[in-house]
């Protein structure tokens, strides 16, 4: 089986594709034409399935065997895609949140004007209030 990362590589001629599918090429081509299953193309003309792509195929087949329509079968893979997709960049932010969280890089500190915008204060100064803005910093030495 192939690592997650290599999911999406584009690896299988059409043929093969349309073997592993259990489906006819022309099905494939016109899956293609359809916008339901789109393989990369090497120089331009030669379709490349990937795993992912297969995966598709087969679920495109299950659905259609299960009386889903073609137009219900493209609304369901590309909310589909919109979740991984989405579950991919929520994974990348959790990381990206527990790396600042081990290497936390010194205190932020900014103000919010009254018409809502973010100033970022100078590292060392305190801001200054004008008028009724919001000060809002993190004080490290009352933290310890």
């Amino acid at each position: 089986m192939l690592a997650a990362a290599h999911r999406h590589d584009p690896l299988f001629v059409i043929s093969v594709a349309a073997e592993l599918a259990d489906m006819h090429p022309q099905t494939l081509r016109q899956y293609d034409r359809l916008g339901l299953v789109t393989p990369r193309r090497q120089g331009g003309r030669h379709r490349r399935y990937s795993p992912y792509d297969i995966e598709q195929l087969r679920q495109i087949q299950q659905l259609s065997s299960e009386g889903v329509s073609l137009e219900g079968i493209r609304r369901i893979l590309a909310l589909q895609n919109r979740v991984e997709d989405l579950e991919s960049e929520v994974a990348e932010l959790r990381q990206a949140l527990r790396e600042s969280q081990r290497n936390p890089t010194g205190t932020r500190v900014f103000a919010v004007g009254s018409g809502g915008d973010v100033v970022t204060v100078p590292r060392g100064q305190r801001p200054r209030p004008a008028g009724r803005e919001l000060i809002i910093w993190r004080d490290r030495q009352r933290e310890r």
